[in-house]
């Protein structure tokens, strides 16, 4: 299953595709007793996509064939015991890719020529994933990092592994002292390309930085480094070679005192926002500001959602499965605004009461 979301697969995921794309969402759980419902209602979800398509008198048999083969492929590799709160499978002629989600999704069976992204974006954004670097003298790895775990990242290059011959710690200089690892050239080189390879995967995927290793390494990076120099450094060394779990409990303190910090930086900016009459509160009012590209800073409950129909001028409260009723309508919000390039941050439960749950500061 799919959990990292790059801006090339998303580009990829949202290109056109032969009619139909079948894009099938439904909510997962992490723990019993109530992750005990997710098989029954994962098949259902999944039948409900086949009626769909038997249904639909403009798919060929040959191509609803094809869509359902991948369907039953997809199935068959979602792996429930690691679910998260979501899951949705896309199923085209010739594809199909299944992604977990830590964050619910309305289950729901969408045909289309494209497929439904807007669960996986809003999803990305609540993770506020990081990259981290974890660095020695003769490895470095790059980590994927989101709300609660790290994944190794294979990609730009790395890990970046100096060669063993060419890497001799116990090397002497002319006088006779051991020189320090981090301050020998060729080290230093190893590091210098390090930070070269992470500038190519922030120019894809912008996001924060955290580098774990020992502090002379930090001191190294931090001196002549371009992309490592703003990273939140962790001087915990060793775990260039470790493992997930590991990295992820040496670098979960910092996240989590990085995140507070931006809750506060969010808060202060709201406020003062009020005072210059540039805040939106509300569903329907940050959507209508949404809707023409005028939120710089989204603000949103972490498990903020509400169902809504859209009456033509305003968004009203509706119950899910009224007809034209929109369940993600805070991840439709969340999408348009990051694609008018506003910055999109969850915040705890009830520190939007007084907004009802979702707030904007505006650009005019």
């Amino acid at each position: 299953m799919e959990h990292a979301l790059t801006p090339t697969i998303l580009s990829e995921l949202r290109r056109p595709r032969p009619y139909p794309a079948v894009s099938v969402l439904t909510p997962t759980h992490r723990r019993e007793p109530e992750n005990a419902q997710d098989p029954v209602r994962l098949r259902n979800v999944v039948a409900e996509a086949k009626r769909q398509l038997e249904a639909d008198p403009s798919v060929t048999r040959e191509r609803r064939n094809d869509v359902v083969a991948h369907l039953d492929r997809a199935l068959a590799e979602v792996d429930l015991a690691h679910a998260e709160d979501g899951l949705v499978i896309f199923a085209a002629p010739g594809e199909h890719q299944v992604w977990s989600l830590a964050r619910e999704v309305p289950e729901r069976v969408v045909l289309s020529d494209t497929f439904l992204t807007r669960n996986l974006v809003s999803a990305q954004a609540a993770e506020q994933p990081f990259w981290a670097l974890s660095v020695a003298a003769d490895r470095v790895t790059l980590w994927n990092g989101g709300a609660d775990r790290v994944v190794e990242e294979h990609a730009g290059g790395f890990p970046l592994v100096r060669a063993e011959e060419n890497f001799d710690p116990e090397r002497r200089e002319r006088i006779g002292d051991n020189p320090s690892t981090f301050r020998d050239e060729a080290t230093r080189r190893f590091l210098r390309d390090a930070d070269t390879a992470l500038g190519a995967i922030l120019r894809a995927a912008p996001r924060p930085v955290y580098v774990t290793g020992e502090p002379a390494a930090l001191s190294a990076l931090d001196e002549m480094g371009l992309h490592t120099r703003d990273a939140v450094q962790v001087p915990r060394g060793g775990l260039a070679h470790a493992g997930a779990e590991a990295v992820w409990q040496a670098l979960h303190p910092m996240v989590e005192e990085e995140a507070k910090r931006g809750t506060d930086r969010v808060a202060g900016e709201l406020e003062s926002a009020r005072g210059r009459r540039e805040f939106a509160a509300g569903v329907d009012e940050v959507w209508q500001n949404a809707r023409e590209a005028r939120v710089r800073l989204l603000a949103v409950e972490e498990n903020y959602r509400i169902t809504v129909r859209d009456d033509g001028d305003h968004l009203i409260p509706a119950l899910s499965g009224d007809l034209d009723a929109r369940e993600d309508i805070v991840d439709e919000i969340v999408e348009q605004c990051l694609e008018t390039g506003a910055e999109v941050r969850f915040v705890p439960d009830g520190m939007l009461g007084e907004a009802g749950g979702i707030a904007g500061v505006l650009r005019y």
